[in-house]
């Protein structure tokens, strides 16, 4: 073995050699690109005015540039504690995420909503493409960005995931200690649904054998073609977290022109990768703080409850590995919010459909708060 390595460090010297040129590390200043992006405000929640806000870029040890949002509260001094935010799967920082961000900049944090790889003003293309790996690097990049910021104290670093992004959120504090506390919100595993299907009731070799054959078919025929967002028109036979899809993303409640799910969705093949994976086998290895909330109505209340069990236990429904229990369980919370479902905790939920009616106001800023006083401002 030790012989081998010695002949790939010797090869890889002698072909630097022969290329007659210097080769320069990968650094932020060479993988920069330039972005074209909004300035004006176009979210689609209004601007606090308690709260500084800039439009940010940084990168990913892929090479990609991706566009954020930095929040960061009034008249704040000092290095202050922060957060990455991100989700839900297939939105943009102009919705759920950069309202998460904003919130918790009004208590105190410094915050970045980003646009993961591939969506929204970030880059990569093909576009709405998504990968288990880049996006839980984008998280860890997020994290790089914020440690470099003068203004806040890169040992007090947390992250929140929304929907889909919780479950990364999950994968991410895994694999990155600098994370010192993780809020994964009305969360997805994708790599389980993916696989699965919805509740597992695709959880047969025979299923999944049949997908793969479809998405290598579309590869050859069609590989750019886009599988559509939130369908439109709404049938009136679909599920109730259907309607709620359509309520938040088709209406003017968080309809917007950059996101995917607002308009053509991902590409058909673009979310390949995650039916093959399963990102969460180490979350019960996790050390620093947790918080996975849910919705009691949410349909992907299942999703959260199973991740906390596996995380806590190491073993749950739907996880097929068995690991062994949680080191440090005393910092790992469940809360199931009453009332609630899937799409209440994007926006907070309102009593009449297009966002109209009196807000329910089910995202529980003050406990959000709470937990990341103490887990990172404390600490």
């Amino acid at each position: 073995m030790r012989k081998t390595l010695l002949l790939v460090v010797s090869a890889v010297g002698v072909l630097a050699a022969c290329t007659n040129k210097e080769v320069k590390p990968i650094t932020d200043k060479n993988m920069t690109q330039e972005l074209n992006m909004t300035q004006e405000w176009d979210k689609v929640f209004p601007l606090s005015e308690r709260v500084n806000h800039r439009k940010v870029t940084f990168e990913t040890q892929y090479g990609l540039t991706l566009a954020a949002d930095l929040y960061t509260p009034k008249d704040a001094e000092g290095k202050l504690a922060a957060i990455a935010v991100s989700g839900p799967f297939g939105a943009i920082k102009e919705q759920s995420s950069g309202l998460y961000a904003m919130r918790m900049a009004e208590r105190g944090f410094v915050t970045l909503a980003f646009d993961p790889s591939y969506t929204g003003e970030s880059s990569g293309a093909p576009r709405r493409t998504a990968s288990p790996d880049i996006n839980t690097e984008d998280f860890m990049a997020a994290v790089d960005y914020l440690s470099r910021l003068e203004n806040v104290d890169a040992n007090k670093i947390g992250i929140i995931g929304i929907c889909g992004w919780g479950g990364i959120a999950l994968n991410a504090a895994a694999a990155d200690p600098r994370i010192k506390a993780t809020v994964a919100s009305t969360m997805y595993d994708m790599t389980r649904v993916a696989g699965n299907g919805y509740y597992d009731s695709e959880d047969k070799g025979e299923s999944r054998h049949a997908a793969r054959e479809a998405l290598t078919k579309q590869r050859l025929s069609d590989p750019l073609a886009m599988a559509g967002g939130v369908v439109d028109p709404l049938p009136d036979d679909a599920p109730q977290f259907v309607k709620d899809y359509y309520d938040y993303y088709k209406t003017g409640r968080g309809y917007h022109a950059r996101s995917g799910n607002s308009n053509d969705g991902w590409r058909t093949i673009g979310t390949q990768a995650y039916a093959n994976a399963r990102f969460l086998c180490y979350i019960n290895e996790i050390r620093s703080a947790v918080l996975v909330m849910h919705g009691e109505k949410a349909h992907s209340r299942y999703f959260g409850e199973s991740a906390y069990r596996y995380m806590v236990e190491g073993k749950a429904d739907g996880y097929n590995f068995i690991g062994k229990p949680n080191p440090v369980p005393g910092n790992k919370q469940l809360l199931i919010i009453p009332d609630a479902s899937h799409c209440d905790l994007y926006d907070g939920g309102y009593t009449q459909l297009v966002g109209k009616g009196q807000p329910k106001n089910l995202i529980p800023w003050d406990k959000l708060e709470a937990f990341f006083t103490h887990y990172l401002k404390a600490t």
